[in-house]
């Protein structure tokens, strides 16, 4: 397999919903895909704006100040102590490394690259581009012979679910039995929900109390679009074992993946600053707050979702017929089975909409029940 064999974007397949969503008097509430609709930070836009002198050539590794900051992040937000600027490495977005590793990483035809039940399609996309072949799998026990590449989404897309300590250290052990690399993919870990994460900090994958202080087979990776609304920005990074690093370092090299120079010096300062973050997350929780009760007295049970930008719901019924019930709302979701075979029927909902479009919402779910 190879690029050739990629399927028709699935998204294509929603476009007659949303015709029919857009004749609603009210007008269409998109709830489909998680795009940020709030204003980047204005911290972070005097940054972008002060560092557009930028004639040379920017570096694939990053500039020093922005290797510190991810650095310095991992420490202070993510419980990750002491990693040196050789073990993080920015990327142009996080959609590209996840859709290029396997790549990146040499794999090919006979490797394995496992990924979680319910997931984001490029997982998958990644392993056919390799020629590789995915495996949808989330048991490390049933990892197979032969997984040269392990997907973790933790909070998860689309079930906001959450892997603990415990579940994360023993997906490491066995990625190291099978002598994979590991992934997690942890892009909305600043979005903790429910007990115990709403309280407590989502733990990655470089936890020490997970590697035992030990890095080696084990990358993570994280988006600034979703705590920072810089999806615009294509701001990402990972980080972890470092000769892993120094490998993709010098692959990206040759490929000439680097991110520009302004957009290095605004993750910078997005890095340094949380007090950004914590009002766009408290933006979400009253999004929340209005649409998690409004869907449930629609009908629907909404499952997981104790984190992310989403609400992983279900009527009990085919996905498609959830999606025509919620189309003639004037209301655009996304239906489960873009997100493996296994979830028929549920919806995914994004809470990435403005406060009016999520309470427009939630007042037609109310009146439909």
């Amino acid at each position: 397999m190879s690029v050739r064999d990629l399927a028709d974007y699935p998204w294509d397949a929603v476009a007659p919903l949303r015709e029919r969503a857009l004749q609603h008097p009210g007008g269409l509430v998109d709830l489909s895909i998680g795009s940020p609709v709030d204003e980047t930070p204005q911290i972070i836009r005097e940054a972008l704006a002060a560092a557009t002198e930028a004639h040379s050539y920017p570096q694939t590794v990053g500039t020093p100040a922005l290797r510190e900051a991810i650095a310095d992040w991992f420490a202070r937000r993510r419980g990750v102590p002491s990693l040196t600027v050789d073990q993080v490495l920015p990327t142009v977005g996080s959609k590209e490394l996840v859709a290029l590793l396997p790549t990146l990483l040499g794999l090919g035809s006979g490797d394995i690259v496992v990924h979680p039940r319910a997931a984001y399609p490029t997982y998958e996309v990644g392993a056919v581009v390799a020629g590789a072949t995915a495996v949808a799998e989330d048991d490390p026990a049933a990892w197979p012979e032969g997984t040269r590449l392990v997907w973790l989404n933790s909070p998860g897309n689309p079930d906001g679910r959450v892997l603990d300590v415990t579940e994360l250290r023993a997906a490491v052990e066995r990625a190291r039995e099978l002598g994979a690399v590991i992934a997690g993919d942890e892009c909305y870990a600043e979005l903790g929900w429910d007990a115990p994460w709403g309280a407590e900090a989502i733990p990655s994958i470089l936890d020490p109390r997970v590697t035992g202080g030990d890095a080696s087979g084990v990358l993570a990776v994280y988006s600034l679009s979703k705590q920072s609304n810089l999806a615009g920005y294509r701001a990402a990074f990972l980080a972890g074992d470092g000769d892993l690093i120094a490998r993709l370092t010098t692959a990206r090299k040759h490929l000439g993946l680097m991110l520009p120079a302004p957009v290095q010096q605004a993750m910078t300062v997005a890095l340094g600053d949380d007090a950004h973050v914590a009002e766009q997350k408290e933006r979400y929780r009253r999004r929340r707050e209005l649409l998690k009760p409004a869907l449930e007295s629609a009908g629907f049970r909404v499952d997981r979702s104790e984190a992310g930008l989403y609400l992983w719901a279900t009527e009990g019924r085919d996905a498609w017929a959830s999606m025509d019930r919620l189309a003639d709302l004037g209301i655009l979701a996304g239906p489960g089975v873009f997100y493996g075979p296994f979830f028929p029927q549920h919806v995914r909902l994004s809470l990435t909409a403005s406060d009016e479009r999520i309470a427009t919402a939630a007042d037609r779910l109310r009146a439909s029940s």
